[in-house]
């Protein structure tokens, strides 16, 4: 008698149901199919740069974000195994007790994910096939103009020609599993307490109030394109800095893919069919891509996005001057624009695109503080951490990454144009004076 084939998804930064090619291939190759999802520990310690590398606001996003995948995963008689442990320490024994053929999950290749990827295999029988794929993507590197050693150094060059021979490929549609296949478990999903932190109440003059999950995330695509038509004026209020609605705030959802890049671009194209077609829905389009250009050039660099010199192996001299950090850090500067901005990140774990890439040329132009310390701070206290973007963003803003021009912010300029009443000042600030 044949043997069933079974199938499992190790959820990594996918953590959807709905375009999921991973799992997709796993209910269409399996007769089981089970998901797991692990709260690795190293992702809550105390990095070189002395910050935790998840802080709790994205600790606290993450958690309500696999309680909503679990749910979606019932729904389609899918269990998923959660377990606040490294994933080399036990899949081998998942794999063995569940008689494991086949693992699916999304490829990554940035430095800690393919050593926890490479520790597993060494770990799980050798008869196990690994079965990757690239589901992060609105091009998919199938579909891009360019071998990826040849990515361009320059975004327009990227986004023209993409824009001109790419397709963005249709979603994966999910299938329910038949009702037998829903076993019973025992895992749990850690607490903040569990993962190291004390509960916290959202502050309330967050631009972010929102909570993670697929769910969530498909909420908030009805709310800014349909109820609201946001969309329509997206490029025109993008630079905003306080409320809700100055911006799409997807981006918390798209870096632990709880939605997919294509799910935005599908529902962009349908709001132009029945709206409207203009600037500012061209414009989030533009943004999906600059987010897929950050993950191609960490795929073409490697390494390199993490080193000093960053991808260009410029021999900066940058300082790492304590007081100077922490004053950065906590918003007492002499800028009172990135003092607000700063204390709004410390605070909720949120801050404007605007505002960061003001901060960032701050630390990295005015006081020439090592970048990397900057970065590691974003990585720790950002809601939305996406390794690429993060570290493509402090790269260009360092002068040592993507922008052939160098630029340095006018801070005070800044603040002038686009927080011309310090609206966002006071709110942040309060009692400092500026």
């Amino acid at each position: 008698m044949q043997k069933k084939q079974k199938g499992l998804v190790w959820f990594r930064n996918d953590l959807r149901v709905n375009d999921n090619e991973s799992l997709t291939k796993a209910i269409a190759e399996n007769e089981n199919v089970i998901g797991i999802y692990y709260f690795d520990p190293r992702h809550f310690e105390t990095t070189k740069f002395g910050f935790k590398k998840t802080e709790k606001y994205r600790a606290q996003f993450l958690i309500e974000t696999v309680t909503e995948l679990k749910q979606n995963l019932e729904k389609l008689n899918i269990p998923l195994l959660v377990y606040h442990q490294m994933p080399e320490d036990c899949i081998a024994k998942i794999v063995i007790e569940n008689e494991i053929q086949t693992i699916y999950f999304q490829q990554e290749w940035t430095t800690e994910e393919t050593a926890v990827l490479e520790n597993v295999k060494l770990k799980v029988p050798i008869t196990i096939e690994f079965k990757p794929t690239f589901n992060q993507f609105l091009y998919h590197p199938e579909d891009v103009p360019f071998e990826i050693e040849f990515i361009p150094n320059v975004f327009t060059q990227f986004r023209t020609k993409c824009e001109k021979y790419s397709k963005v490929r249709t979603e994966f549609v999910v299938q329910a599993m038949p009702k037998e296949n829903l076993e019973a478990n025992k895992t749990q999903i850690p607490t903040l307490k569990d993962l190291g932190f004390t509960a916290f109440d959202i502050d309330s003059r967050t631009a972010f109030p929102f909570k993670g999950g697929e769910n969530e995330a498909l909420k908030r695509i009805e709310h800014y394109f349909w109820e609201t038509n946001k969309l329509g004026v997206y490029k025109l209020t993008r630079n905003g800095l306080i409320g809700t609605d100055f911006s799409s705030k997807f981006s918390p959802w798209l870096a632990n893919g709880s939605i997919s890049a294509k799910t935005i671009y599908w529902e962009i194209i349908n709001y132009e069919q029945q709206v409207q077609k203009n600037d500012s829905t061209y414009w989030l389009v533009f943004e999906l891509i600059w987010r897929d250009y950050f993950k191609y050039i960490s795929l073409k660099n490697g390494s390199s996005i993490f080193k000093i010199g960053g991808i260009l192996d410029k021999d900066y001299e940058w300082k790492s001057n304590q007081n100077q950090i922490k004053s950065w850090i906590n918003g007492t500067t002499a800028e009172p624009f990135v003092n607000a901005n700063m204390i709004e990140l410390q605070q909720t774990g949120w801050m404007s695109n605007r505002g960061r890439q003001n901060v960032g040329s701050y630390f990295a132009k005015n006081l020439h503080l090592d970048w990397r310390i900057g970065a590691a701070y974003f990585e720790s206290m950002l809601i939305d951490y996406d390794v690429h973007s993060n570290y493509g963003n402090w790269m260009y803003v360092a002068g040592v990454g993507n922008d052939p021009r160098d630029r340095k912010f006018n801070i005070a300029l800044q603040a002038s144009n686009y927080d011309g009443e310090s609206k966002f000042r006071k709110l942040w600030l309060q009692q400092q004076l500026f």
